[in-house]
């Protein structure tokens, strides 16, 4: 498979924004730490008093896994029996 990804990370974001009142763009580049795969996407960053602080999305794939590592899953199985 060409160009295939399974995870993405970076150290740094570049975040674009457009104002409501004025329509312009603003651009910004952050030091946040980024994290993607199949299951989430995940930013890390510190926050003001310099401690860890983390943001996680978790796609359907990722909180269907999530039910079942964690037992509320749907009862079936979801590879085949193998």
């Amino acid at each position: 498979m060409k160009d295939s990804f399974f995870e993405i990370t970076a150290k740094t974001v570049k975040i674009e924004v457009k104002d409501e009142k004025t329509g312009q763009i603003f651009t910004r580049e952050l030091p946040i730490d980024f994290y993607e795969n199949a299951n989430c996407l995940r930013l890390q960053a510190e926050n003001m008093d310099g401690s860890l602080s983390q943001l996680v999305f978790y796609s359907a794939r990722g909180m269907d896994r999530l039910k079942d590592l964690t037992g509320h899953g749907a009862d079936h199985d979801s590879c085949g029996n193998h």
